[in-house]
């Protein structure tokens, strides 16, 4: 067994754990592995371990890599979700290329992605990103801007709006780490009370995915913990 299919198993089972703890069922639960600075060969083996949804960051580095991975294994079929920051003139090629969006932040950029999104293609499914740490060098929308954002993006044709994303600012306290994520769940909650019909709480990463699920989390993104330790390119940031 391969490195990352060894971290894929224990990383399932923290998943499991994580939710029986919290009176959850662990399929309600879905992993994403973020492979942002790794190369088609760790994507591949993370596939063949069971594997098929992706998280990436960089827009030029996914589409080298989605175009690495068809190359070398034509009957892979992975599920691309985008999770880093848009840029406006990037969004044709995102909504061309994933079948997700994490970090829609403003009604403008789900706009773009809903006229670009090619008509042969499924719904383009969308998180709004929502800053729920107050921080100014985070992305994501003010909490009390949610609402209104949502019922924009809610009604645009070509995608379809399923849940709320958020990165809180990082904590070692279990208790700190469930507190940073409980006014995403309450903001959900809120929106469905209104008829969203919202499934999607995509929150949680290596260190605090417990937490997470302890919150309610359907989604949780995890890198490190399946691809090990990341290597950055200078001009690349760690925080992007």
């Amino acid at each position: 067994m391969s490195p990352i299919a060894s971290n894929l198993q224990v990383v399932r089972r923290q998943i499991a754990d994580a939710a029986h703890s919290a009176s959850r069922r662990p399929e309600e639960i879905r992993l994403l592995a973020v492979s942002k600075t790794f190369g088609a060969d760790a994507v591949l083996d993370a596939w063949r371990a069971g594997q098929y949804a992706f998280g990436e960051n960089y827009l030029q580095e996914a589409l080298a890599k989605m175009a690495a991975v068809a190359a070398a294994q034509a009957d892979a079929i992975l599920e691309w979700h985008f999770i880093g920051p848009i840029q406006s003139n990037k969004t044709r090629q995102i909504a061309e290329n994933f079948a997700w969006v994490h970090s829609v932040e403003r009604e403008k950029v789900a706009r773009r992605l809903s006229e670009q999104r090619p008509a042969h293609l499924p719904p383009l499914n969308i998180c709004l990103q929502v800053n729920v740490s107050g921080e100014a060098s985070k992305s994501g929308a003010a909490p009390d801007e949610v609402a209104s954002i949502a019922r924009a993006i809610a009604v645009l044709p070509g995608i379809r709006l399923r849940g709320l994303m958020a990165i809180p600012a990082p904590a070692d306290d279990p208790a700190r780490q469930r507190s940073a994520y409980r006014p995403l769940r309450a903001l959900f909650d809120t929106l469905n009370a209104e008829g969203m019909a919202l499934d999607t709480l995509s929150m949680g990463m290596s260190a605090d995915l417990a937490a997470a699920i302890a919150e309610g989390a359907t989604v949780v993104r995890i890198g490190s913990a399946i691809f090990g330790g990341r290597t950055y390119a200078p001009a690349v940031s760690a925080d992007a």
